[in-house]
């Protein structure tokens, strides 16, 4: 009796293996392509989709596998498992089989040179790929614990959230990224646009994606680098052409307006400014003139004399009698660019 429970136990179990397995694997798929956040199952690029390609062929293939092999275990149980009370001998068994021993020789050598065939096809396309003239180039330095943009043909530098263009199959607008490290192992990783790859101290690694959507795509560091590691996220924001020339625009203009601010606060430290105002975290602590560390902040200048506009303030440094006269401030007789960078500098001061 036993022994009859025993082999009912055994072929449920296998019955409902093979019934709930890709049932359970169908359903950890989808809700992981549900998941709001890196998503391996919605490749949005051209090498994310040559390696998820890879990965669907490798299951296939791994699948078929798994699908004989079941077969096989399953029927042996079935038909050899027998009882404790049934009398039944060994099977006749089979010495120095030549077809079966070049069988399971032969297949698997198959399958191993087919996967490593498809695998290097798929190695070769996606790290052997050209870049055209109309690349856009980044230079990815990852830091504990976040992310470096450069771009160095545009002059643009900015960190955690990588702007990009989308890239139209026709006319192909491709991003390669140049990735470094400026401490220890990190690895940079968005699933729906690329591989995962590494960024290894005094070593140069590269990869490039081109999104063929706009959109927001979610990564993170891939490898342990530290404490803070799981919290080393990134933000690549796929723009249409015209938004990603806009946000290039943008961001030179800034970087401009930066230069002409650091400009303006050394023309400021070195002229008499000091000698009347203060400005807070600067040698300028004057007392004769107004406090200038929120100077932005106010609507008015020259005592509610002009509205605080850049072409009054403009106005006010250069020539204070052509707004207010008889006022005390002296003319500083900058020329143009001094007062563009003065300028410049007082417009960070909020």
């Amino acid at each position: 009796m036993w022994g009859r429970r025993r082999l009912i136990s055994v072929r449920r179990f296998f019955a409902l293996a093979f019934v709930l397995s890709p049932a359970a694997i169908a359903k950890s798929a989808w809700l992981m392509a549900s998941a709001s956040g890196p998503n391996i199952f919605a490749p949005e690029s051209t090498p994310a989709k040559t390696i998820f390609g890879l990965s669907q062929f490798v299951l296939v293939i791994t699948g078929i596998i798994f699908a004989v092999v079941f077969t096989l275990l399953v029927y042996a149980v079935l038909k050899f498992g027998g009882t404790a009370a049934d009398d039944r001998r060994e099977p006749a068994q089979v010495y120095g089989s030549t077809q079966i021993e070049l069988a399971w020789t032969i297949i698997p050598i198959l399958i191993v040179v087919v996967l490593f065939l498809a695998t290097a096809r798929v190695i070769h396309a996606v790290e052997d790929a050209a870049m055209p003239a109309n690349a856009v180039e980044v230079t990815v330095v990852g830091h504990q614990f976040w992310w470096e943009f450069r771009y160095p043909k545009l002059g643009i530098v900015t960190a955690n959230e990588l702007h990009i263009p989308v890239s139209d199959p026709a006319r192909p607008t491709p991003t390669f990224l140049t990735l470094l490290s400026a401490d220890t192992d990190h690895s940079f990783w968005v699933p729906q646009l690329a591989g995962k790859t590494d960024l290894i101290p005094n070593h140069t690694n590269r990869m490039w994606m081109d999104p063929h959507r706009a959109g927001i795509f979610l990564g993170q560091c891939a490898q342990y680098c530290g404490m803070q590691h799981a919290k080393m996220l990134l933000r690549v924001l796929v723009d249409r052409p015209e938004d990603f020339s806009a946000w290039v625009h943008e961001q030179r203009q800034l970087a401009i307006q930066n230069e002409k601010a650091i400009a303006g606060r050394r023309v400021f430290e070195t002229t008499a400014c000091i000698d009347c105002h203060t400005i807070s975290g600067t040698v300028a602590d004057g007392r004769f003139g107004p406090d200038l560390t929120h100077l932005m902040a106010r609507h008015t200048i020259a005592a509610g004399a002009a509205e605080n506009t850049t072409e009054n303030l403009r106005l006010w440094i250069q020539n204070p009698g052509a707004i207010k006269p008889g006022s005390l401030m002296p003319a500083m007789k900058l020329d143009d660019e001094d007062l563009d960078a003065v300028v410049a500098y007082m417009g960070t001061l909020r």
